[in-house]
Formats: C-alpha cells, sequence, structure tokens
C-alpha cells in the first residue's frame, strides 16, 4: 500500500480507505489509486488483514480425490461457506499423502475449522483433533470421539434398496462391502437385516470389498468367474456406493451380462456421476446441499460460541432413487 501510495501522491491510509471501499475518498482519487494499484500489480491481501485481527475466517475441508460424492459435497459448502463470510481451502487424500497429512496442511495454512468428508482416522485420533481445532465429521458417524457429526440414515437408505429389489421378485441379493469407509458397517448390518426380515436368510452373502471402482471390477470379476464355473449369478448386487456400482457395471457389461436383463444393480450416494452415465444407476441418494449445510453450520456455531461440549449429530433421511439398473428378475 505504501507503493501505491508513493506513486498516486495520496497517503497510505487514504489508500486504505479506497480498497475497503469506505468513504472519504472523492471518485477522482479513487480512480487514481486503482489505476495505479493495477499498474504496479498490487493487490490487497485480505488473508494477512484477517490475520492482523487474529481471524482467517477460512474453513478446511479434507476429501478423497476420485470420490464423486466428495465432489458433490464441496459444491455445495462453498456458496454455505461464503454466504455466512467464510473462504473454503481443500486438502486431499492420495497414496503417500494420508488423512493426517491433509488436516495438518489445513491447520498450518490456518483454517479455524476443519470439515472431513469420510473420515478414516481411527476414534482416538479424530477425538485428539479436537482438543486443536473444530471439526466435523460428514459421512461417518464417530461415537467416543468429541466431534460433531453429520450422516445419512445408513439404515433407512438400505432398507429402501433391498424394499424395492424384493418386490420386484429378486430373492437372490448380493452385497458388495464397502470395507472401512464411511458408513459401511451400518449398511452390511442393514443389508443383513433385511435379507432376515425377508425370509431370505439362508442367501446372505457379502463380497469383500471398499468405496472404489477397482472393488467393484474385483467383484464383478469374482461373480463372472463363479458362472463360468457353472454357479448362478445373483439376480441382484446391493453395491457399497456408487463408484463400486459402476466398476461392477463396467465388468458386467464387457462379460456380455444383461443389466438389468440378468443382474439388477443398486448404488448408494447418487453422485453426479449415477445419472451422466449411458445406464441411468438405481441408488440412494444422500442429499449433499443440506449434509454440506449442516456442516459449515455446525462449524461456524462452534467458532461463534464454543456451544456444549458435547457433540451434535445431524442424521439425514436418505431416499432411493429408481433409474435403470433394477428391474424385476427373469423368470
Amino acid at each position: 500500500m505504501a507503493d501505491v501510495a508513493a506513486k498516486a501522491k495520496v497517503s497510505r491510509a487514504l489508500v486504505s480507505i479506497v480498497f475497503r471501499n469506505q468513504p472519504g475518498a472523492s471518485q477522482k482519487t479513487r480512480d487514481r489509486v486503482l489505476r495505479v494499484a493495477d499498474e504496479i500489480g498490487y493487490r490487497p491481501d485480505n488473508a494477512a488483514r484477517l490475520l492482523a485481527r487474529g481471524r482467517s475466517r477460512t474453513l478446511g475441508v479434507m476429501l478423497t480425490v476420485h470420490n464423486a460424492f466428495h465432489a458433490d459435497l464441496v459444491t455445495s459448502v462453498y456458496p454455505e461457506a461464503e454466504g455466512l463470510g467464510y473462504d473454503v481451502l481443500l486438502a486431499a487424500t492420495a497414496p503417500g499423502h494420508g488423512e493426517s497429512h491433509a488436516v495438518e496442511s489445513l491447520i498450518s495454512h490456518r483454517c479455524e475449522a476443519v470439515i472431513l468428508l469420510g473420515p478414516d482416522a481411527p476414534t482416538a485420533d479424530l477425538d485428539a483433533l479436537w482438543r486443536r481445532t473444530v471439526a466435523v465429521s460428514v459421512g461417518r458417524r464417530v461415537p467416543g470421539a468429541r466431534v460433531d457429526s453429520v450422516r445419512s440414515s445408513e439404515g433407512k437408505g438400505v432398507r429402501q434398496a433391498m424394499d424395492h429389489l424384493v418386490e420386484l421378485g429378486h430373492r437372490h441379493i448380493v452385497h458388495i462391502d464397502g470395507g472401512r469407509g464411511p458408513g459401511s458397517a451400518e449398511r452390511r448390518r442393514a443389508y443383513r437385516a433385511a435379507m432376515r426380515r425377508h425370509g431370505l436368510d439362508s442367501g446372505v452373502r457379502v463380497i469383500p470389498g471398499a468405496h472404489t471402482e477397482e472393488s467393484g471390477i474385483a467383484a464383478g470379476h469374482l461373480l463372472v468367474a463363479e458362472r463360468d464355473r457353472g454357479h448362478p449369478l445373483p439376480t441382484a448386487v446391493l453395491a457399497g456406493n456408487d463408484r463400486c456400482a459402476m466398476g461392477l457395471l463396467m465388468t458386467m457389461t464387457r462379460a456380455g451380462i444383461d443389466v438389468p436383463g440378468e443382474v439388477s444393480v443398486v448404488g448408494y450416494d447418487d453422485s453426479h456421476l449415477s445419472h451422466v452415465m449411458p445406464v441411468g444407476l438405481t441408488t440412494v441418494r444422500q442429499d449433499a446441499v443440506r449434509m454440506a449445510r449442516y456442516a459449515v453450520r455446525f462449524a461456524v456455531e462452534r467458532l461463534g460460541d464454543g456451544g456444549s461440549e458435547k457433540p451434535r449429530e445431524a442424521v439425514l433421511d436418505p431416499k432411493l432413487v429408481i433409474r435403470d439398473t433394477s428391474a424385476p428378475p427373469r423368470p
């Protein structure tokens, strides 16, 4: 600002007034200051200004790069945060750059709070994070950790999917597990419970997997290999999430298996990719907009008054979205 003031032949205080768009400078002076700033390439450093006041007004968001549902959540986080006067800084997990690295990066860049999308860290680590900063877990219930959380009711979502398949006439329904992914344990329990409720206990089968396309591909190869050895295919598969379902669909399509003619497939998330594929995916919708809204507001409220030490939890109702990958089984 001193350089701009010297070249524009005004005081530094007047330059500050212009850039804060405050009254006290004529339009002619404003134009001259802004023209000089543009000529020398000066831009106000809002981050420095906020830090001088002891605030960064920045929310950090940890996400997984290849997770389409995380992209949907981030898309909804931005307008909610900006509407409350906060910037957003992202840090991604990747091979060789785990959750702890991503979180430390956000904290080192002076984020006032961190929103964790689908955290996989041990409960003890998340509880320790609470002692350092405001943290919100999205998509995972974390009993025992003093962090706020936002998630869907996994049990309700799986029940809707299973009831839909059974009503279509399916009896041989397999579940591809999400491993240690967020919500996987609840989805696995809900699948088993639904099979028992519909009198299909003897047909319960959980294929180990993860919330990745590779997991769906591997499960698809397993089912195709069993078919080639003379074992019947399941008539329906409930995938751990949409990414897993997409990997499964790719493998089955390449093996010449008709979906949904031979096998119905249901995903979970309703990420934006689920309805832009050549075949629309039947899936359980998690409301990304509402989840993002709760996560941002939980974080901002904690920053405002600290709130109760007791963790808060928002549990939202999911909704089954029926598209093209589910149909009655062939006679």
